[in-house]
């Protein structure tokens, strides 16, 4: 019983929701890979790119929950997680992230080198210039940090093909814009924690106004992007009619915010936002194998 206790506390250390959505864009770039490169699908591949994906994933949120294991058990919505709770310790939180993080890279260099430094830059990105040194500091932390979002497809994808096309580089980035209406929504619900904890997320450091205004931009940008695909590669009308859908109920509820300015809206913004991600990278890797 105390063994599955302590599975189920390193497991809620990865934050698994995040995680499992990264793997899953990093998934799909190895799928997408297999179709541009003309490449026979290898189960094995897929094991090890997932779990070098999982690993890596997981290994980088493990670190930036060690280096802020002070503010999360200041903030309500963090408190009860398995560091600040005394769960797990602070020393063995560190020694997992470490071990994950080289072995995600280990198992990266497997496939190839370009792999493996696309995962180091994307764990240097996440803990070292998000955690360590903007989070802190500036609103620019998820513009600068939130690089790293988007390199679990260009690892899958180097992965496969051991190089990046137009297309690789067009989800990843694709992932980055998303990034902001995802965590700025969250951090709009959220703001009485990071005023407290004095982090300065964009709705903490500029008014109510300017953040759902920046929320609408982004949004909208976000939309714009998903369709600018049809200028890298042809796409079905099934991913140009998805791709319309989400976009309208994702500005929908942008724009909403913008005008109502409320928690609430807010809330639900967020909550569309990981499925919203969920749809298009399935429908575009539909696009390639259907």
């Amino acid at each position: 019983m105390q063994f599955l206790q302590s599975v189920h506390n390193y497991w809620e250390l990865i934050k698994p929701k995040i995680v499992l959505l990264l793997v899953f864009t990093g998934v799909a770039g190895m799928l997408v890979a297999y179709k541009e490169a003309a490449l026979p699908l290898s189960p094995l591949q897929l094991i090890l790119g997932t779990a070098a994906i999982f690993l890596g994933s997981a290994g980088a949120e493990v670190l930036t929950n060690y280096h802020d294991r002070d503010i999360d058990g200041i903030m309500k919505r963090t408190n009860k997680r398995p560091i600040p709770s005394g769960r797990i310790s602070a020393r063995n939180a560190l020694v997992f992230g470490v071990v994950t993080s080289v072995l995600s890279v280990v198992i990266a260099y497997w496939f190839n080198w370009l792999a493996a430094l696309l995962m180091v830059v994307g764990l240097v990105d996440n803990v070292v210039v998000y955690s360590l040194w903007l989070k802190r500091r500036s609103w620019l932390n998820i513009i600068l940090g939130g690089t790293s979002g988007g390199v679990p497809v260009l690892v899958g994808y180097a992965a496969i093909a051991d190089t990046l096309s137009p297309l690789a580089i067009f989800m990843s980035a694709l992932v980055v814009a998303w990034i902001p209406t995802h965590i700025w929504s969250l951090a709009i619900k959220t703001r009485a924690d990071y005023v407290q904890a004095k982090i300065p997320m964009l709705p903490v450091v500029v008014s109510m106004r300017v953040a759902t205004v920046c929320i609408a931009f982004t949004s909208s940008l976000l939309a714009v992007f998903s369709l600018s695909i049809l200028l890298v590669v042809p796409v079905s009308p099934l991913y140009v009619v998805s791709a319309l859908a989400c976009g309208a109920l994702l500005l929908g509820y942008s724009f909403k915010l913008a005008i109502d300015k409320t928690e609430k809206t807010a809330w639900t913004l967020f909550k569309i936002t990981s499925p919203y991600l969920t749809v298009i990278f399935t429908v575009l890797v539909l696009n390639f194998w259907l």
